[in-house]
């Protein structure tokens, strides 16, 4: 299997004020990860945990702090081949489409600044009917208004694979549709990854769609990856203390809620909605961990805990046991 994004050591910081101080927000900070072609990769944490800042920075919409992005083993050069071969799947597949002009508009462009070879006017029905959006001819004539959110995210796809990329970043593609149609953008962008042999970053919230589409599963908390593993490891067993609260955090209609509510020592302030702010160094979730110790304010390191699956808790390197 083909190595064909690398990512070592990135971060992105950003200058913020706190009334009258400055400090630095650590959006995030030395991040390693490998992403292969035909394999989904599933970037999972809660809002705020620094998932977006990862794929922008990819994106080539944002510069890094530091660190080191490779495309097939050599570092980016020209920005241009770069977007040709990463691109990306906006949130919103009404604000990512310009509403002045038509779905064929959208298509066309790509293909004319990548320099695609072959008709164009082919290239634009043949990209719609990859996204099953037919007859093709009457799509391309019509305004992002005209189309569902369904329809939009399949244009916005399209438009995606028109430079025939090595690297789809899809940053949240469903959580602004409906529920009913969630499912078949997420299985089109499946068999799109297996026909195109992408390497596809797959960013999300939602650990069922996570482990059901993905190979491996990456939790980010505070601008660092706290686990990663086979997406049924990480899920079915979960090692580090966040991802154990993100896994209760799922509604499971059998269980009353009463049962589902774990003692994690943070339940009051979820349900005020209030989060500790993160530490500077150590463990980010260490603030809301009901296991955190002195020693959580030291240097964390990355330990195996199975076949592939590691995590960033001294929990499983033979930590103290008392709190600090």
């Amino acid at each position: 299997m083909t190595t064909t994004l690398t990512v070592t050591d990135l971060s992105k910081h950003f200058p913020v004020r706190d009334g009258r101080r400055r400090r630095t927000l650590r959006a995030v900070d030395g991040v390693s990860f490998t992403l292969t072609a035909g394999r989904t990769t599933a970037l999972v944490g809660e809002s705020g945990s620094g998932k977006s800042t990862i794929v922008r920075v990819l994106a080539r919409l944002t510069r890094p702090t530091s660190g080191e992005i490779l495309l097939d083993g050599d570092p980016v050069r020209s920005t241009r081949r770069y977007r040709k071969d990463v691109q990306m799947v906006f949130q919103d597949p009404f604000a990512s489409l310009n509403p002045a002009h038509t779905v064929g508009h959208h298509l066309r462009r790509p293909l004319r600044i990548h320099g695609v070879t072959g008709d164009v006017r082919h290239g634009v029905h043949e990209l719609l009917e990859r996204v099953n959006l037919t007859p093709a001819e009457v799509y391309a004539r019509r305004y992002p208004h005209e189309l569902s959110g369904g329809q939009r995210q399949r244009v916005a796809i399209a438009r995606a694979l028109a430079p025939r990329p090595k690297v789809l970043l899809a940053d949240e593609p469903v959580s602004m549709l409906d529920v009913s149609i969630r499912l078949e953008i997420l299985n089109l962008i499946d068999r799109l990854k297996r026909e195109q042999d992408l390497a596809v970053l797959y960013v999300t919230h939602d650990l069922a769609t996570a482990r059901y589409f993905s190979s491996e599963i990456m939790v980010m908390y505070g601008g660092r990856i706290v686990e990663r593993g086979p997406a049924d490891e990480v899920i079915l067993r979960p090692a580090h203390p966040y991802t154990r609260l993100l896994e209760s955090a799922a509604p499971d209609p059998a269980t009353p809620r009463a049962a589902r509510e774990r003692d994690d020592g943070d339940a009051a302030a979820r349900r005020r909605g209030v989060r500790p702010p993160l530490p500077q160094a150590g463990c980010p979730f260490r603030p809301r961990c009901p296991h955190a110790t002195d020693a959580c304010a030291g240097e964390i390191p990355t330990v195996a805990v199975g076949e592939g699956h590691q995590v960033a808790c001294l929990l499983h390197a033979g930590a103290p046991s008392h709190r600090s």
